[in-house]
This record gives C-alpha cells, structure tokens and sequence, in this order.
C-alpha cells in the first residue's frame, strides 16, 4: 500500500511537473528582458569556478527561462511540493539536489558545499521553502563559508504580472510581459565568521538582494516595499 501511494505521488509530481514547466516555459518565450549587471553572473558561469546564486523566493520563473541548461544546480525542497518543483527544474536543465539551508539541513549544505567548491554553480532562495520571506536562513552563510565562493544577489521583477496570495508573494509574469534582472556585486562570507558574525553577514545580504530587487522594480515602475531595508 505504502510502495503504491508513492508510486502514485511520483506519477502525480511528474504530471504536475510537466503541466507547470510547459506554462513557465511559454511566458518565457514571450518575456522581453533588460539585464543590469549581467555580463558579472556570466563571468563566473564561464570561469568553471564555484559561484552561489541568490533571489527571494517567488520571483524564479524568469530566471530558470534565462539561465535553463547551463549546468546550474538547483537546491528543492523536501517537502511535497518540492516534488514538483524538482520536476520543473530538472525538465528546465538544472541539475538539482533535495535539501534545505535552514535548522536541520546542514547534510545538505555539506554536499552542496563540495559541489560548488568543485566549481558547480549552485542557485536557491535563501528565505525558502517557507519563509518568512526576505530573511536570509542561516544555512546559507554556512553554505558560503565552508565553500569558500561568492554569493551573487539577483533581483527580478516583470510587469505586468500576477501576484499570487501566497507566504512569498510568487510572481507571475503575463504574457509578452517586460521582464528586470538585475545582478548585485559578488558578496564574500569570510570562512571564520562567530555566531554573531554570521547573523551580521545574513542581515548584510538581505540588504543586498533587497537592493537588487528594488532596483529591478523601479526599472519596470515598481515602488519597492518599506519594510524591506536596503541600507
């Protein structure tokens, strides 16, 4: 019975998975996209060294368009949905691995830590899978220490779009929508950083990827939430 049901839930993810990368997939080809900054994320695609890309959860659909099988990997969830969004990502050529950068993901972290140390780019959403939004979780300083790689803040935003009632507010750019990515500078995590220390990088990079997604607001004729600081 148990053999079945998950049988059943792989079907259903696969499904679901396929049904969401064909949508994302058809607003990504109508997207008409302005980069800021773009040719520094590139640079370190093209340099075969380890890089970790980072944006607020809910505004990845434009991002897994633009950069779809370059190699990235993608950090998912364990947790049911992220069944699907694997699905997604995989179907999008990202390479992906199941885990977690808050409490308790520090296997995770481990392995992923290896792989950009290696030279992999890895991607995620510092505040996922379920927030609260726009805090970075600590794992993801953890993550930048022991790899010794940098972390590029990206920030993003299209227009006109969908906001769905949901904890991160994800994004839904609409058809033939104008798209912003904007690239912030490379952000270093110094390897002997004390407790204290990595909250002060955490609330340092929260400014950053702020700033990156104010930025790509205001170049659509967004006005960017208050209560996200940037300095």
């Amino acid at each position: 019975m148990e053999q079945e049901r998950e049988r059943n839930s792989d079907r259903r993810a696969k499904v679901l998975g396929w049904i969401f990368w064909a949508a994302a997939r058809l607003i990504g080809m109508t997207l008409r996209l302005r980069s800021e900054n773009r040719e520094t994320l590139e640079r370190h695609l093209r340099s075969g060294e380890g890089v970790i890309i980072v944006l607020w959860h809910g505004r990845s659909l434009v991002p897994v368009n633009v950069f779809r099988h370059r190699g990235i990997w993608a950090l998912i969830s364990l947790s049911r949905d992220g069944e699907v969004q694997n699905a997604v990502f995989r179907r999008f050529g990202f390479n992906t691995i199941r885990g977690s950068t808050g409490r308790g993901g520090v296997r995770a972290a481990l392995q992923l830590a290896r792989i950009i140390r290696e030279g992999a780019s890895l991607a995620f959403t510092p505040d996922g899978p379920r927030g609260p939004t726009h805090r970075v979780q600590p794992g993801t300083i953890f993550l930048a220490q022991r790899s010794g790689c940098p972390i590029l803040p990206l920030g993003i935003s299209a227009r006109p779009r969908r906001l769905l009632r949901s904890w991160d507010s994800y994004m839904i750019p609409l058809p033939f929508a104008r798209a912003a990515l904007v690239v912030g500078e490379p952000f270093y995590v110094p390897a002997d950083l004390d407790e204290a220390e990595r909250e002060q990088a955490a609330a340092q990079l929260e400014r950053r990827l702020n700033a990156a997604e104010k930025r790509a607001e205001e170049m659509l004729g967004f006005a960017y939430p208050t209560e996200y600081p940037t300095e």
